[in-house]
């Protein structure tokens, strides 16, 4: 998959803070560092359960093609338009009576040509994620993704610290996991 994010989601108010205080920290000298762990608790997260948290803006590159190609991202919450690429990676975008699009009741969604536009390649762009706001998420997620942050926080100068989640954010994500059958 080759999946770009357009638009990250935003960390820099109430997750920023939750973790701030989970620290104990007061001043915002840390703030950078701190937001890209929060960042990266994310993917984790992501990487863990399989679904998006936060929602944001992406990007998948799929073949252009007639069949039906499911996005691997979840849960797709809207699929904003497709362009097609050329070999010298020029876009253009396609009218919408050019490609058929499927959003799956389980987050799942996936696109099709309809007529052959002339390229190998396309770009969906398309807004993922299981809560549109950090409040929206549920709370065994947020608390999951502030102690893996934390974690890290607290773990930075160890270089032989392990880079699985610690047990108990396993826990708190474990039943958000989904696994799909490739």
């Amino acid at each position: 998959m080759k999946r770009a994010i357009v638009v990250p989601a935003m960390v820099a108010g109430a997750p920023l803070d939750e973790l701030k205080q989970w620290l104990a920290i007061t001043t915002s000298g840390d703030d950078a560092l701190l937001s890209g762990l929060v960042h990266g608790a994310l993917d984790m997260c992501e990487a863990f359960t399989g679904q998006m948290p936060l929602e944001a803006l992406c990007e998948e590159m799929l073949p252009a093609s007639a069949l039906w190609q499911g996005l691997k991202t979840r849960p797709v919450q809207a699929i904003a338009g497709i362009e097609g690429v050329l070999p010298d990676a020029v876009r253009f975008p396609l009218a919408s009576h050019l490609y058929a699009m499927d959003l799956d009741t389980d987050g799942g969604a996936r696109v099709r040509l309809l007529q052959h536009i002339g390229t190998g390649r396309m770009a969906v762009r398309f807004t993922a994620g299981m809560a549109a706001t950090w409040s929206g998420l549920p709370e065994s997620l947020r608390q999951g993704i502030l102690r893996l942050a934390a974690h890290h926080y607290s773990m930075r100068s160890n270089e032989a610290a392990e880079s699985a989640p610690p047990a108990a954010v396993a826990a708190l994500w474990r039943p958000w996991r989904r696994l799909r059958l490739i």
